[in-house]
């Protein structure tokens, strides 16, 4: 990266754009080298890891929390239902919706992908400096932040 281009704000998104999405491809390759979740995209992976971290929820409030419009998310739970990855059952509450929960076999899914790319990024993390890894570890609740903005 380049000093100058990151002293403005825009050289900086610039640089982070592009070293994030280069990051979330070097973590997806490594997901597929390995052949874990291969026939799910990025989209129906990061929908069934949100449903695996939050027990149950509602296909809107799904499709909120991944920032996703509802029309894809329900092409996103078509997948995941016709691989026996989540459930579908009636809201406890409200008759007019339902709610998903993640079955054993797309936890385990889930768990097998992260474990794994925690596992890759954990070593490229130990390649760092001391320094480095300061630097990101500080960095890390501020990128979390703008991913929920």
């Amino acid at each position: 990266m380049a000093i100058s281009q990151t002293r403005s704000d825009t050289g900086l998104a610039t640089d982070l754009r592009i070293s994030v999405s280069r990051l979330a491809r070097r973590l997806r390759a490594e997901r597929i080298a390995r052949g874990v979740a291969t026939e799910l995209s990025d989209t129906q992976l990061a929908a069934l890891a949100a449903l695996e971290r939050h027990a149950a929820m509602t296909p809107g409030g799904l499709a909120e929390h991944e920032k996703v419009q509802p029309p894809s998310m329900t092409r996103v739970i078509a997948a995941l239902l016709e691989r026996g990855l989540v459930t579908r059952a009636p809201h406890p509450t409200d008759g007019r919706q339902v709610m998903l929960t993640v079955t054993d076999q797309g936890r385990e899914l889930v768990q097998q992908s992260r474990k794994l790319r925690e596992a890759w990024l954990a070593q490229r993390l130990r390649e760092l400096s001391q320094e480095e890894r300061a630097t990101l570890r500080a960095a890390a609740p501020i990128l979390q932040r703008l991913s929920q903005s």
